[in-house]
């Protein structure tokens, strides 16, 4: 065993040769540079045939992340796509809906920020823009999926969040999803914010984006951007404009259409139908057909924001027996992310939404989509159709065309070759809808004035269009379509123009001094006009038109306007004047006034017309108010406006009895001063109040009695059915009737004898009444107290001392008697 050497005391300690550090990080820096080095070399060499994502030359971290996710085989535009973004290549991809397009860029995001060797220092490498917040969050979802074993952040950047949130977290991103007005607020505001640097610039829904919508943002953003960078756009309907492409500043971009040589630009599990449905019959269409699909999952698409409002309101109070849901761009983000949440996890419903749902979002399991209103264009079609038969998946889809938009829209979605085929609605499902929704604007005024603003934004939206061959606004039936929404008319649209606008504009643009030559009457249509009727001939002088003539005549005049009763007397009670026998001709005029509550009856009345009606009164608590108008007739039928005009009451209290009495008020110092001093008006007071109390203890004392003497007639009835049940008892003893006979004597048996009832003296009833009461009555509050009590009181307990204490003897004999 070898021996160990022990250090003496004091002595240095011996020194030890170190091992050899292994440089970990050195050699983990040159192991990342190899397989970078080999990443570049394999995507160099890559001949763009791969059928799976595992044949694509792709990081670990990203692979990995496709493999969480059951990412396997690769579509037609993810196959011809993904290597020319992977080589640094501009691509331009269309594809048809549901073809994995999001993938298509997501991946070469992730690949080249990799192989940049990009960090949070590094700040915005790239940049992705969506046309919807929806959209925008579903791509962010997809990138966290995929990339999540990588080490980049990431951020979504839309509307509805709170803007500081967004700003203190985009300085340390590297990826950013946006929406093209939240990003250029971003660029605008945020101090800092460094977009020199940015590599990759992704437009989703390309065509969407870079059309008249958004045409001046994105030039905004771009302009801010580096223009050495790769620019990747897809959409389904994708962009050709030579001008929108410029803007972008791409060089050699790779356009990439995967289906442009196939036969129909829509998937092809796809089944396409129209039906030519009027316009004031598309609801009650809608209604029966979402009836005969109460399993389906369906996406019913609609025009503007209001009429997805009032279709879902309405619908929804009719009980259709199918979970309703609604989306569109008004609402506040955190509604509109919770909707998308649970029509995505639904079974079977219907979602009632705007074209803010029509790109790009993947809703699982779409049965149906219906399109109630035509879309603006074909390419729009396509991308409502795409919610469903995604993936290779099957779907059917029903356009709603007006008759006079079939023609024109049918040979624009030919031109797409986009194949639809006409269907007619089943007469025996079809249902009318138009009473119920009647009755419920009727009801709820609310869902009047949705229904009134569903009609303008709709007619407002078809005058906007630029395809004016489809949409042709003098052509619909408004005021059959206002009908069919429940409105009693239609009304009054702002800013739209109708048939007559060139003629109303000309007219306007006439000179007055025109106008007024041609208004002008002849000299005799100045004195008089002269008509015949029923073979009567009568004159009548020419009218003047009053400011009221021209208010009965308005309709509408917006859409929060009450529908106004027709003025016209048509009241057949009325009495006309002979010489008045065409009432329809004039207008009757009427206003009733009073100027106070004392003179309610006093009426002022203004008629243009010699019409006579009796008038009606109505009874206000001892006053009568006339009812000279139609107008004052229908608002007297308000409880709140009768109210108004009844004399006030006087306001009670209730003090703790339940008695009711006036209001207590305090009285003002100077009146109080008046009715005498303040002891004077206590005593005056405590003198009312005691004769009052006297009278309540005489009839307390009388009450009393009364219950005294039940309750003593109580027991003596008692005491009377014991002595009747003891006596029985005794009665129907061993010794019987007979042997007690024998007996004889005094004491021999019972007899049957009672004792008359003993009547108690009023002497001994005031004793009883002593002894109930018991204690001494207690003093009533305003009772001054006695003087016996006041100085037995003040005194306590007396001792009289025959001499008055001269020494301490005497003092503790006399406190020793006091002590007891």
């Amino acid at each position: 065993m070898p021996s160990v050497r022990v250090p003496e005391k004091g002595a240095p300690a011996p020194k030890f040769k170190k091992p050899v550090k292994v440089k970990a990080k050195g050699l983990k820096r040159k192991r990342d540079e190899e397989e970078l080095a080999e990443l570049e070399r394999r995507v160099a060499e890559f001949d763009l045939q791969a059928t799976e994502f595992t044949e694509l030359p792709l990081t670990k971290q990203t692979a990995a992340g496709l493999h969480q996710a059951h990412f396997k085989t690769l579509t037609d535009i993810q196959r011809k796509a993904i290597p020319l973004a992977l080589k640094g290549r501009d691509v331009l991809g269309a594809a048809k809906t549901g073809s994995g397009k999001t993938l298509a860029f997501l991946i070469p995001v992730l690949e080249i920020l990799y192989r940049k060797k990009w960090t949070t220092l590094d700040g915005l490498g790239a940049l992705i823009i969506s046309p919807t917040r929806e959209l925008a969050t579903q791509i962010f979802t997809v990138l966290r999926t995929i990339g999540g074993h990588h080490a980049f952040s990431a951020g979504l950047v839309i509307g509805g969040k709170s803007g500081k949130e967004e700003r203190d977290a985009l300085h340390k991103m590297n990826i950013v999803v946006c929406t093209p007005g939240r990003m250029l607020q971003h660029l605008d505001q945020t101090f800092g914010l460094n977009v020199d640097n940015v590599q990759l610039l992704v437009l989703d829904e390309a065509d969407r984006i870079l059309d008249m919508g958004f045409r001046a943002t994105v030039d905004a953003i771009v302009a801010n951007l580096p223009k050495s960078r790769q620019t990747l756009l897809f959409s389904a309907t994708q962009t050709k404009n030579v001008a929108d492409l410029a803007r972008l500043s791409l060089k050699d971009a790779e356009y990439v259409a995967v289906h442009e040589a196939a036969d129909a630009a829509t998937p092809k599990g796809l089944e396409q139908f129209y039906m030519v449905v009027p316009l004031h019959e598309k609801l009650d269409t809608l209604f029966a057909f979402l009836r005969c699909h109460l399993a389906a999952k369906i996406i019913v698409f609609m025009t503007a924001c209001k009429q997805v409002r009032f279709v879902h309101e309405t619908f929804r109070q009719l009980h259709i027996g199918l979970p309703l849901l609604h989306l569109h761009g008004k609402q506040k983000q955190a509604a509109r992310a919770e909707v998308a949440r649970r029509f995505a996890a639904a079974k079977s419903g219907c979602l009632f939404a705007t074209d803010v749902v029509a790109r790009g979002l993947d809703f699982p399991a779409v049965d149906w989509v219906v399109q109630m209103d035509a879309p603006e264009d074909a390419d729009t079609y396509i991308h409502r159709v795409g919610r469903t038969a995604r993936f290779e998946r099957a779907g059917r889809a029903v356009l709603f065309l007006a008759p006079s938009e079939e023609a024109p829209f049918v040979e624009r979605l030919q031109a797409k070759r986009v194949p639809v085929a006409r269907v007619n609605p089943k007469a025996a499902k079809k249902q009318s809808v138009q009473s119920q929704l009647q009755g419920l604007c009727f009801k709820d005024p609310e869902i009047k004035y949705l229904g009134q603003k569903a009609f303008v934004s709709y007619c407002r939206s078809v005058s906007v269009q630029k395809d004016k061959e489809v949409f042709k606004l003098e052509e619909l039936p408004l005021e059959e379509y206002a009908a069919s929404l429940g409105l009693p008319g239609a009304p009054r649209i702002r800013g739209v123009r109708g048939a007559d606008a060139e003629k109303v504009k000309e007219m306007k643009n006439a000179p007055r001094g025109l106008k007024a030559l041609e208004n002008m009457p002849s000299g005799e249509e100045e004195e008089e006009e002269e008509e015949e009727e029923g073979g009567v001939r009568r004159a009548k002088k020419k009218e003047v038109r009053t400011k009221y003539d021209r208010m009965v005549e308005r309709q509408n005049q917006n859409v929060l306007a009450d529908h106004y009763k027709n003025l016209i007397v048509d009241d057949p009670t009325a009495t006309a004047a002979p010489d008045n026998e065409d009432d329809d001709d004039f207008l009757t005029v009427k206003r009733t006034g009073y100027s106070s509550d004392s003179d309610l009856s006093t009426t002022s009345s203004t008629t243009t017309t010699t019409t006579t009606t009796k008038p009606k009164t109505i009874d206000l608590g001892g006053k009568d108010l006339t009812i000279a108008s139609k107008r004052r007739e229908k608002l007297m039928t308000s409880r709140k406006e009768l109210a108004k005009l009844k004399p006030r009451g006087t306001k009670l209290v209730f003090d703790d009895d339940g008695n009711a009495h006036a209001l207590y008020e305090l009285q003002g110092l100077e009146a109080f001063r008046a009715d005498g001093s303040a002891e004077e008006q206590r005593r005056a007071f405590v003198a009312v109040e005691g004769e009052r109390v006297k009278v309540a203890d005489v009839e307390d004392r009388r009450v009393a009695k009364e219950k005294r003497r039940e309750r003593r007639e109580r027991r003596r009835r008692r005491e009377k059915e014991e002595e009747e049940r003891a006596r029985a008892r005794a009665g129907s003893g061993e010794s019987g009737g007979e042997s007690g006979g024998e007996s004889g004597g005094e004491g021999g048996g019972l007899l049957p004898y009672e004792a008359p009832p003993r009547v108690e003296s009023e002497e001994e009833e005031e004793e009883e009444e002593e002894e109930e009461r018991g204690a001494k009555r207690q003093r009533k509050w305003f009772e001054d107290e006695p003087e016996e009590e006041r100085g037995r009181k003040g005194r306590g307990r007396v001792i009289e001392a025959a001499e008055e204490p001269e020494t301490l003897e005497d003092l503790e004999a006399l406190a020793s008697g006091l002590l007891g």
